[in-house]
C-alpha cells in the first residue's frame, strides 16, 4: 500500500502495520504492570537515563562508559566540565532531565525547541555564539575517515530563510495532522529534522531527545523506563544507513526504510522493558545486600568481585557468596576465568 506522509511516500506494508500493532498492544497492557511493578521502576529509570546520556552522546563520538556517565551525573550540581564530552553528557542529562519531569508543559513549537537546544549546549562556552538559534552555516553531513578525509554524505538544508520554512512547516504539519498513527507521525518528524538539520551542532542530540519527548506527549510513558538511544547505539550502522538510504532520494523521498528501523527499535526496546520487569519480580524476594549487588551489575556490566566489594564496602568472601545466589537463581552471567572473572545481569 503506497501512503503519503507529510512530503515522502511510505509503503505501509502489512510487517509495518504488524509492528504498530505490537507497540500498540504492549501500551495498552503497561497501566496494569506500572502498578504492580510500583517502586522497582525509579530504578529502571535511573538506569535507563545513564544509558540514555552515554549512548546518545557516544553515538555522536564522545568516549565516556556509562560508568563514567554515572559518576560525572553524580557530582553535576557542583561539578565545572572542561572536556568536551563531559560537556555533551552534562547538557544531555539536563535536557532529558527537563523532558522526564516537564515533558506535558513543553510545547512543540520552535521556541521551546530553541530553548532546549540552548539547555544543551549551555555548559560549553564554545557553543555560545550559536546555541539556541538556527544555523549561520552550511552543515553536510559527512563521513570521516582514518587518513583525515572527509566526504560529503547528504547536503542538508540551506541556513537562514530555507531552514526557518522548512522549521515552520513542519511544526505546522505534526500539529495539524490527525490522520497519521502518532508512532508514524514521530518517526516521520525526527527524519525530517535531521534532514533539515537546523542547527549549527547537536542536531542528532536533538532528535533523539525530541523522539523521547514525542513519545512521552503521545502517552508511550513506558519509554522512559528503557533506553531508546542505547538501541540506536547498539545498532548505529543500521542506525545511520536507513536514514542515508532515504535522504539519498531527496526531495519527496520513500521512507519506509527509516520508519521500519524506527518501529523495530522501539519493539526490542520493549522487549528488554519486559525482561527488565521480570527481572524485577525475582529480585522483590532478595535480601537487600544481594540485591544491591545485582543493582551494582546492572549498571557496571564486565565488574569483578573486588571492584563491587570496594565500591559497596563488603568484604570481598560475602560478595562471591551473594554472587553464587545470583547465579543460581540465574539473574547473572559470569565471564572469565581466574582473575578475570567478570559478571553481567542476564
Amino acid at each position: 500500500m503506497e501512503n503519503k506522509v507529510y512530503n515522502f511516500e511510505l509503503s505501509l506494508d502489512w510487517e509495518l502495520l504488524d509492528l504498530v500493532i505490537q507497540i500498540d498492544r504492549f501500551d495498552a497492557s503497561w497501566n496494569s504492570l506500572e502498578k504492580i511493578q510500583g517502586e522497582k521502576l525509579i530504578h529502571l529509570k535511573s538506569i535507563a537515563t545513564i544509558q540514555s546520556v552515554g549512548a546518545s552522546t557516544r553515538i555522536e563520538g564522545s568516549k565516556l562508559t556509562d560508568n563514567d556517565v554515572e559518576k560525572l551525573l553524580k557530582k553535576i550540581d557542583i561539578s565545572k566540565f572542561a572536556d568536551r564530552d563531559s560537556q555533551e553528557v552534562a547538557g544531555y542529562f539536563n535536557v532529558l532531565d527537563l523532558i522526564l519531569k516537564e515533558y506535558v508543559s513543553i510545547e512543540l513549537a520552535e521556541r521551546e525547541i530553541k530553548n532546549l537546544h540552548n539547555l544543551l549546549l549551555k555548559v560549553s562556552s564554545k557553543d555560545d555564539w550559536h546555541r539556541g538559534n538556527y544555523k549561520q552555516h552550511a552543515n553536510a553531513v559527512a563521513a570521516n575517515f582514518p587518513d583525515g578525509s572527509k566526504q560529503i554524505i547528504f547536503r542538508t538544508t540551506e541556513p537562514g530563510i530555507a531552514t526557518e520554512e522548512e522549521m515552520r512547516k513542519l511544526f505546522k504539519w505534526h500539529h495539524e495532522e490527525k490522520e497519521v498513527h502518532a508512532l508514524i507521525k514521530i518517526a516521520a518528524f525526527v527524519y525530517d529534522f535531521l534532514s533539515i538539520h537546523p542547527f549549527q551542532d547537536g542536531n542528532g542530540r536533538m532528535s533523539r531527545l525530541l523522539t523521547t519527548l514525542l513519545l512521552l506527549k503521545e502517552g508511550y510513558d513506558w519509554i522512559q523506563y528503557v533506553s531508546l538511544e542505547h538501541e540506536f547505539e547498539n545498532n548505529k550502522k543500521r542506525y545511520y544507513l536507513a536514514l542515508r538510504i532515504c535522504q539519498a532520494q531527496r526531495p519527496n523521498e520513500d521512507i519506509t526504510e527509516w520508519i521500519s528501523f524506527f518501529l523495530s527499535s522501539l519493539i526490542n526496546v520493549q522487549k528488554k522493558l519486559e525482561a527488565k520487569l521480570v527481572v524485577n519480580q525475582k529480585t522483590k524476594a532478595l535480601s537487600p545486600k544481594v540485591r544491591q549487588i545485582h543493582e551494582f551489575i546492572t549498571l557496571h556490566p564486565g565488574c569483578r568481585s573486588g571492584e563491587m566489594a570496594e565500591a559497596l564496602n563488603m568484604p570481598n568472601p560475602s560478595v562471591k557468596n551473594r554472587l553464587q545466589e545470583l547465579l543460581e537463581l540465574d539473574l547473572i552471567i559470569r565471564h572469565g576465568k581466574g582473575r578475570g572473572v567478570n559478571y553481567e545481569v542476564k
